[in-house]
């Protein structure tokens, strides 16, 4: 088991020093694709059947996009042999997109699970036959192998069975794959794989999650202004438009401001980085999936401005920001230890407004989300003027 100061971590960063390859810019691009598209199946039929089928798979896909992303921090990302699996992980990644509008309860299920598991079973497998760098320990992928071929148990079993029992079998399968990162994947006879004490490459993490956070906001202006097109310049589809447009510059603008700049930095100033690197991959999950619903929202504030308002649309509009609030929130605790309290005042204030929000056309309750989020962003601003934080990783003040 490589150590941090070995020639594993020499080779790991002497190699990833570098930017984000274009392979990698392009499967981002197809994965935020994936999760646009769990939003509007999720708008489409808000069950709690359908609401878990999509939980889950989102968390599926989540742990396949993580899984590619350290493959490509810890080898080169220009290597051909790594492009070509980053390419493979891309078309199954289109793939599952496909299928996700009736994966979880048809017979589609059962290409989201064999791609699924193929892909994930050839990864460790395509990576023990290249070999990486000199001195980095082959057994981690043995190890990943194991814990893979345990969950795929219970997505192909699950692929074969319908509805409850499916959705059951798979939630066991992304558990144990989740599980098996969080215990750092020990194995019979081999023990665990030591990666929270091998080197990573800060910038090229960092670099990934801003990637993919701009490719999600991107995502969100460009559907707005594909549903906004066919309707010309209508005032009140116009109004629609411009708010959804400054609740996505409002998003961008709370993630980048201090914590998202600084991230990088936190990273290479904490005792375990690879701990650091792992909570804020998880924020960036949770924000994703709030940009992701946070378009659907601006979507049907564009098509219905003045409709009558459902509960799931407060849901959407809503739940966006407010998951994208508590993705925030965690990410603040990578970077800063520290949650600031206008995170959670807001999620706590668009839950208390929800109820109002019924009596109200879509596009207004688009403006309350959009005030809310500004008052955020402002009172962050004023904050920092005041009482400036510099990174403070989680461990890094015990370390001291």
């Amino acid at each position: 088991m490589a150590r941090a100061g070995g020639p594993a971590g020499a080779v790991a960063n002497k190699q990833h020093q570098q930017p984000v390859g274009f392979v990698e810019l392009f499967f981002d691009v197809v994965f935020v694709f994936a999760f646009t598209r769990f939003s509007e199946r999720l708008v489409e039929d808000f069950s709690w059947m359908n609401s878990w089928a999509t939980l889950v798979l989102m968390l599926a896909m989540w742990w396949f996009w993580y899984r590619v992303v350290w493959t490509t921090n810890r080898y080169d990302p220009e290597r051909p042999a790594i492009q070509l699996i980053v390419i493979v992980a891309m078309l199954g990644t289109l793939l599952m997109s496909a299928a996700v509008p009736a994966a979880a309860l048809t017979e589609r299920g059962v290409v989201f699970a064999w791609v699924y598991v193929t892909v994930q079973l050839l990864r460790p497998l395509w990576l023990l036959l290249v070999g990486g760098p000199n001195g980095y320990p082959r057994l981690v992928h043995v190890r990943i192998l194991f814990w893979t071929a345990m969950s795929a148990v219970p997505w192909i079993a699950g692929a074969l069975v319908e509805d409850g029992l499916r959705l059951a079998l798979w939630s066991v399968a992304v558990v144990i794959d989740y599980g098996g990162g969080i215990l750092d994947f020990p194995t019979p006879r081999l023990g665990r794989a030591g990666l929270r004490g091998q080197p990573i490459s800060g910038e090229h993490l960092t670099e990934r999650c801003r990637q993919l956070l701009i490719i999600a906001l991107g995502e969100a202006v460009l559907a707005s202004g594909i549903q906004f097109s066919p309707y010309g310049f209508e005032r009140d589809r116009t109004v629609a438009l411009l708010v959804s447009f400054v609740i996505t510059v409002l998003l961008w603008h709370l993630y980048y401001y201090r914590a998202g700049v600084l991230l990088r930095a936190a990273i290479a100033s904490a005792s375990a980085p690879a701990r650091v690197s792992e909570l804020a991959s998880y924020a960036h999950l949770i924000m994703v999936i709030g940009i992701s619903l946070s378009a659907v929202g601006d979507t049907l504030i564009i098509t219905h401005p003045f409709g009558h308002t459902r509960w799931t649309w407060v849901a959407v509009i809503f739940g966006g920001p407010a998951l994208f609030l508590a993705g925030r929130s965690m990410l603040d605790y990578a970077v800063f230890s520290h949650i600031s309290w206008s995170r959670p005042i807001g999620v706590l204030l668009l839950a208390a407004l929800a109820p109002v929000a019924l009596r109200l056309p879509p596009v207004v309750v688009a403006m309350l989300a959009a005030v809310v989020l500004a008052a955020i962003a402002l009172s962050n601003v004023v904050a920092w003027r005041l009482v400036p934080r510099a990174p403070a990783p989680p461990g890094m003040q015990a370390a001291r």
